[in-house]
């Protein structure tokens, strides 16, 4: 570690097989919390490089459990997180949105990091015990059209650098990972991004692992398509710009998305929009981003085809029997 600290303190970038081996190193355990540190500290003050993150990437799969769902060919939905914010649950409704709709979702979580209640928190609230087995994984994708991968138990690799993140107290490049490290490494997959620096890097990033992608960003600052500002899209397609009113929406508050201060009123909201009954800021947030959730499955499908996909899975009650039949099966 000494060696590669020196030269990236001289502002050299590793190989990706160098990166790839130096994260295999840090999941044995072969450097102390010190080192891996300073290793961590060198991206805070300089970016990341692409073939660094995708050897970083490379490694973590290779140590991640294994988990072939390619028979469902599910589709990933997931935010960077860090945009600070503290939206409700947003993208795990749009989840269940499109389990209702009858597509295949397997998500990539982990509880909230800069807000109160993360994928992993809402679906703990209400009972979900998370797995490994692929037996119940694979029923759950069967029967409800959701399964949810706690990401700690999917990557024990990260446990030798998670007391490291928590006493930095910043957002590093596992933070960047996070999305990529699915052990179900999914052809499909829509992201969130807090700032249009990281929106180029995933870019950069899919278009090398060859993935079909969306990725969205609110230019107010969010990782969500939050209908509160212009929110810019990066597809295989290319590169739009929308603003709520292009999408058919009202624009509408920032303090309308609030996900509320503790893990039981960020719940409360996630119920008011699998029960239709949420506010239309809620409401329409998830419609939009399931929308595009949506159009990443299936692109030759129109944003209007899958508004109205969205509509009827929330609106006919098909998003919470996907949730309650989730809940049985992970419960």
């Amino acid at each position: 570690m000494k060696q590669i600290l020196n030269r990236l303190f001289e502002h050299q970038s590793l190989t990706r097989d160098e990166a790839a081996e130096v994260m295999t190193n840090i999941a044995a355990g072969k450097y102390n919390e010190s080192q891996i540190a300073a290793f961590i500290s060198v991206y805070l003050m300089r970016s990341i490089e692409l073939e660094e993150i995708i050897g970083f990437r490379d490694a973590l799969l290779r140590l991640a459990i294994p988990m072939d769902l390619s028979e469902f060919e599910p589709l990933d939905i997931v935010g960077t997180g860090g945009d600070g914010k503290n939206t409700f649950n947003i993208s795990t409704c749009s989840c269940f949105t499109l389990a209702g709709a009858g597509y295949k979702v397997a998500k990539h979580g982990n509880y909230g990091a800069t807000s109160v209640s993360g994928a992993s928190n809402v679906l703990e609230y209400f009972g979900a015990k998370f797995t490994t087995d692929i037996n119940i994984i694979k029923r759950s994708l069967d029967q409800s059209g959701f399964a949810f991968l706690h990401a700690p138990f999917c990557n024990p690799a990260m446990k030798n650098v998670a007391p490291v993140r928590k006493n930095l107290g910043v957002r590093t490049f596992f933070n960047v990972l996070g999305p990529l490290i699915s052990p179900v490494k999914p052809n499909y997959q829509c992201l969130g991004v807090y700032n249009l620096k990281m929106m180029r890097l995933y870019n950069y990033i899919y278009q090398n692992l060859g993935v079909q992608y969306s990725i969205v960003h609110s230019l107010d600052g969010y990782d969500e398509i939050s209908l509160t500002d212009i929110c810019k899209i990066q597809t295989n397609q290319g590169e739009f710009v929308f603003t709520p009113e292009q999408l058919g929406f009202a624009k509408h508050q920032q303090h309308e998305l609030w996900g509320g201060n503790t893990v039981d009123e960020a719940a409360k909201i996630f119920l008011q929009v699998l029960d239709y009954q949420a506010t239309d800021a809620q409401r329409d947030a998830v419609i939009i981003n399931s929308a595009f959730a949506i159009q990443t499955r299936c692109p030759e499908k129109s944003i209007e085809q899958c508004k109205n996909e969205a509509i009827v899975s929330l609106a006919g009650g098909k998003a919470k029997d996907a949730f309650l039949k989730f809940i049985e099966i992970y419960g």
